[in-house]
């Protein structure tokens, strides 16, 4: 697949931070860009009509890959995450901050005519289209999938709504939250302690997961596009993406009959796979998941008297026998501190690890060598830190020349001048009527 590559000809230093800027966004020119500015995705516009979580992580994710991705906000309020807080620092959310690099903010209202146009004729100049409003809400104002399919046929149109765009819910007025679609779609009701209620996880993995589903849509639509010429309609969910990894869970009901409870830590098909109470306190995870390992485990845990025993034999018989073999492993691992075990297993090459807070994440040596903690200048919080990209290419990670998550309206008047064109004048008379909004 070959994309051209947009006109970065100004490369600004400032404090040491490099940030690109776009002097010329003609798309059809072409230009060699710096090797450090050489991403995937350059030559890509994105227009961005997401806010929350799902949405625009999957739009951060283009971005990171060298994605132009122009957010559009509701102006005087923005993404509802700027406002998801505390904690804020330099007046923005750090929510906000985790999910908002590598883009550009315009601000317009799209409840009036003059704004769907500047809507509209954004999306003649791009090649994808992301929104995740409830079903059939831009459809009404002239913002749907037909509509800007005459305007622009190959552009790329994704929809993230709650419960999908067909099917008896795709016409319930109800938005999507992670916390509901991960209750409703199961997640929710096999997470937490064996005997305790239901627990959200502690991070909103349905949200994440859809936009990452997306992210990996639309690059899937933008190679059929290389051969068709024609873009094309992509539909996703929190639910559907819910359902769809619910995997050995959902196998083992729709196959077998068998529900899924909760384990805690601990694992219904492998034993034992769960976090066990060192001598001190500490909690850490072992995991054994095979019989081999088991061997292993056993020598290093001085529990060899296990190996013989017919109830543990194999895995199948340890989950078998799950209640009577893992308080022997407990009392076991009491006798010793969690440093102790967890060397001894590490050294046996039994897979296990310490339960780290957020604190301590940060200080793994081999979290920041593989680059997930990133520095980038904003311009009201200063120097912040955001966790980096999950994937690196040719030995690099692809977040090179981080763009800081944009102050809302930020980019309105460059967009609209510089991209479409519009004068001095037209302008102005939006920001009278305030059909948008700017910094300046």
């Amino acid at each position: 697949m070959r994309f051209k590559f947009k006109n970065f000809d100004c490369l600004l230093k400032k404090n040491s931070f490099k940030i690109f800027k776009r002097c010329n966004s003609d798309k059809n020119q072409q230009v060699v860009p710096n090797e450090q500015s050489l991403k995937l995705l350059n030559g890509i516009r994105v227009c961005d009509m997401t806010r929350v979580l799902a949405g625009p992580y999957c739009t951060m994710i283009l971005g990171d890959m060298g994605a132009e991705v122009i957010k559009i906000e509701r102006p005087g309020i923005g993404d509802d995450t700027r406002h998801f807080g505390p904690p804020y620092v330099g007046g923005e959310s750090c929510y906000y901050l985790a999910v908002n690099r590598n883009k550009k903010s315009i601000a317009v209202d799209f409840h009036t005519k003059e704004g769907v146009e500047i809507i509209q004729e954004l999306a003649k100049t791009s090649d994808v289209f992301i929104e995740n409003y409830i079903c059939g809400k831009l459809d009404a104002v002239g913002l749907g999938y037909e509509t800007l399919k005459a305007l622009n046929p190959k552009l790329i149109y994704c929809s993230i709504t709650g419960y999908g765009s067909r099917g008896l819910l795709s016409d319930i007025v109800k938005p999507g939250y992670d916390l509901v679609a991960s209750s409703i779609g199961g997640l929710n009701a096999v997470t937490g302690p064996e005997n305790g209620e239901p627990c959200r996880v502690g991070v909103a993995v349905t949200d994440i997961m859809t936009g990452m589903y997306a992210h990996g849509a639309i690059l899937a639509a933008l190679y059929q596009r290389e051969i068709t010429k024609l873009g094309t309609k992509i539909d996703t969910s929190l639910l559907q993406t819910q359902v769809a990894v619910m995997s050995h869970i959902g196998s083992d009901f729709l196959n077998a009959g068998v529900k899924a409870p909760r384990y805690g830590t601990g694992h219904r098909a492998i034993v034992p796979y769960q976090a066990f109470e060192a001598e001190d306190g500490q909690l850490f995870v072992i995991g054994v998941a095979n019989d081999n390992l088991f061997q292993k485990f056993c020598l290093a845990m001085d529990l060899s008297l296990l190996l013989n025993d017919e109830r543990f034999k194999s895995n199948k018989y340890r989950v078998i026998h799950r209640n009577e073999l893992i308080p022997i492993i407990s009392e076991k691992i009491k006798t010793k501190p969690a440093d102790y075990w967890i060397t001894a297993l590490e050294n046996a090459g039994v897979p296990c690890g310490s339960i780290n807070d957020i604190e301590q994440v940060f200080k793994i040596p081999q979290v920041k060598e593989l680059d997930l903690i990133q520095e980038l200048l904003h311009p009201t919080a200063g120097l912040i830190k955001i966790c980096g990209p999950a994937v690196d290419f040719n030995g690099k990670s692809i977040l090179q020349t981080p763009l800081h998550p944009p102050l809302l309206g930020e980019h309105t008047k460059h967009v609209l001048s510089e991209i479409l064109h519009y004068d001095d004048g037209k302008i102005n008379d939006f920001l009278g009527k305030n059909v948008i909004s700017t910094l300046n």
